[in-house]
């Protein structure tokens, strides 16, 4: 183990004694000891075999031991041990510009943020904006540190990668040249986290050496993988890398499919084109070597006799059988669209007041929108207490009284506490359209326990709809362990809605759990979980995860209108 790496450990175990609240003489002396073994100009394995590392300044016997320790054995107990006691996502957080130990510290203790993640989302939830020793700018500075580290995240979030996507299509576009151009890949498969864009063109031969020159000169560049004639690899600013495949016009269809769909998807496609004779690769469809033609990804699947597949189904779980069956499901392709739910307020952590949400979902040509503010177990949103309910009640009244085709509905996110009761009663309950019941703190239970909780929250004849049902913060934290095939059966039986909580940091319900409630006839809502106007049309990502999840129209509650979704809420209420 050579200085460097003793250094930085040494300054590890300062920064995690920080965070712990140690005695700050204690932490300052591996601060200054990981500053003395940086600063070395002799040999630290010398030192430590002559005993003369016992001598430098801010080397006492103690350091001395652990430096000692590590060079020999190469590894530490002390410091591992000290690890195992705090979240290893806190000392990510101190990786980002703006955050020390200190403030790391306070967000944990305060909020409970243990990851970046978490972080990044409770910024977007305006969460450390009224936090002692923060604020907005403070908040915004941070966000700007994590968008900073993202640029080398091996994955990105959907619409990090979507518009970066749509930047360079409308470059390549610019080229004459180019016949046909599609972004294909997993962004096309609308899968929730990205590795790379995928970009499909056709062309003559004669231009691959001008179209690739293009595409390697593309602005926002900020570097070159590789350059080939039919495949050129580029770094964006973003971080994201972005591959460009040329083919002649008879082979684009082929090519846009085989970079579309994933590799299990495409082996078991290749396999059933086999077995009816022919040869299937991403250049064509041969049957005794001579290609058959296809213009398009639906002659392609007509001439296999099946069913078109849907570029989000190409995952390769069953939906090759469903399409030689002819029994794909016709899956909800956002229209209609009436209306929101899940949609945060200044009443508690949303930038926006109600009249401000309410014109702009008029202005998206909603017919309703679902307020959803935090109860009073979210004290760290400013959650409302029974009192604060009357009022906003009161206001939303009001606003209804003034509007014409419009609706406002009374909605409620309330706290499944550890043992699965709520943290309001069901006589306060009892005065909201509809409600919404979500798992907040507590994720270290066992699966069983998690699982019974959340049972017993959707049990409550008052919950409507089971928010982000796995907790999952995509690229920031893990789901938490719940046995989701109960949770679902339970909803099936109990009639309750389970959300697509459709802000890209969550995209929750998780696609692939899709199949399994439809099976149990559970509905779901597109819900933005919006904590701001912006926010609001992220719904939209949650369109693409319902599409995975094979959901019809029928079983998305946006698609109910204004008269239909009071109706239904009301038949839903205990009387």
């Amino acid at each position: 183990m050579d200085r460097k790496s003793v250094a930085k450990i040494l300054k590890e175990i300062g920064t995690i004694l920080e965070l712990k609240g140690d005695n700050p003489f204690k932490t300052r002396a591996y601060y200054n000891g990981a500053r003395t073994i940086e600063s070395l100009t002799e040999n630290l394995n010398n030192l430590v075999e002559s005993g003369e590392i016992a001598n430098l300044r801010g080397i006492g016997q103690a350091l001395s031991d652990k430096i000692s320790t590590l060079i020999k054995t190469g590894s530490l107990p002390y410091y591992d041990e000290l690890k195992s006691t705090i979240p290893s996502g806190l000392l990510d957080m101190i990786k980002i510009p703006g955050l020390g130990a200190k403030k790391v510290k306070i967000v944990y203790d305060k909020l409970g943020i243990s990851s970046v993640g978490e972080l990044e989302y409770a910024c977007r939830e305006n969460r450390l904006r009224d936090l002692e020793g923060f604020g907005e700018k403070s908040q915004q500075n941070i966000l700007s540190g994590i968008e900073l580290r993202k640029k080398y995240n091996e994955r990105f979030l959907y619409p990090v990668a979507l518009n970066e996507s749509e930047k360079i299509k409308n470059y390549l576009i610019q080229n004459e040249k180019i016949i046909q151009l599609e972004v294909a890949g997993s962004l096309r498969r609308k899968l929730e986290t990205v590795k790379d864009i995928d970009v499909v063109c056709s062309c003559l031969e004669e231009d691959r050496k001008e179209i690739m020159d293009f595409f390697d000169s593309y602005p926002e560049k900020l570097s070159t993988i590789n350059k080939g004639e039919t495949k050129s690899t580029i770094t964006l600013e973003s971080g994201i890398n972005c591959d460009l495949r040329l083919v002649e016009e008879d082979s684009f269809a082929f090519l846009l499919h085989h970079s579309t769909g994933s590799k299990e998807h495409n082996t078991e496609l290749r396999g059933y084109a086999k077995e009816l004779g022919f040869k299937m690769n991403e250049y064509g469809l041969f049957s005794d070597e001579q290609n058959i033609a296809c213009t398009t990804e639906e002659e392609i699947f007509e001439k296999l006799n099946m069913d078109y597949i849907p570029c989000e189904l190409r995952e390769g779980m069953g939906e090759i059988e469903l399409a030689q069956k002819k029994q794909l499901p016709e899956l909800y392709d956002g229209n209609p669209f009436y209306g929101l739910f899940h949609i945060h307020t200044t009443y508690s952590d949303g930038a926006n007041t109600i009249e401000e949400i309410v014109e702009a979902c008029q202005d998206l040509n909603l017919q309703y929108v679902g307020i959803c503010d935090h109860s009073k177990a979210a004290f760290y949103a400013n959650g409302l207490n029974e009192e604060r309910v009357k009022q906003q009640h009161e206001e939303i009244n009001k606003i209804n009284a003034s509007l014409t085709n419009f609706k406002v509905l009374k909605g409620i996110e309330v706290d499944v506490l550890t043992d699965g009761s709520l943290d309001f009663d069901d006589s306060t309950l009892s005065e909201f359209d509809f409600v919404v019941a979500s798992v907040h703190s507590q994720f270290n239970l066992s699966e069983d326990a998690m699982t019974e909780r959340i049972i017993k929250a959707i049990s409550n004849p008052f919950v409507t709809m089971l928010g982000h049902p796995t907790g999952r913060l995509l690229l920031g934290r893990e789901p938490y362990k719940v046995n989701m095939e109960k949770v679902i059966e339970v909803a099936g039986k109990l009639g309750k809605v389970i959300e697509i909580n459709s802000s890209p940091y969550r995209l929750d319900l998780d696609w692939r759990l899709g199949k399994l409630a439809n099976e149990h006839g559970v509905k779901t809502a597109l819900n933005p979980d919006a904590h701001s106007i912006e926010g609001l049309t992220d719904y939209k990502y949650g369109i693409g995860i319902a599409r995975k999840g094979r959901f019809n129209k029928e079983s998305v509650l946006n698609t109910y209108n204004a008269k239909k979704i009071e109706s239904y809420f009301k038949e839903k209420h205990p009387h």
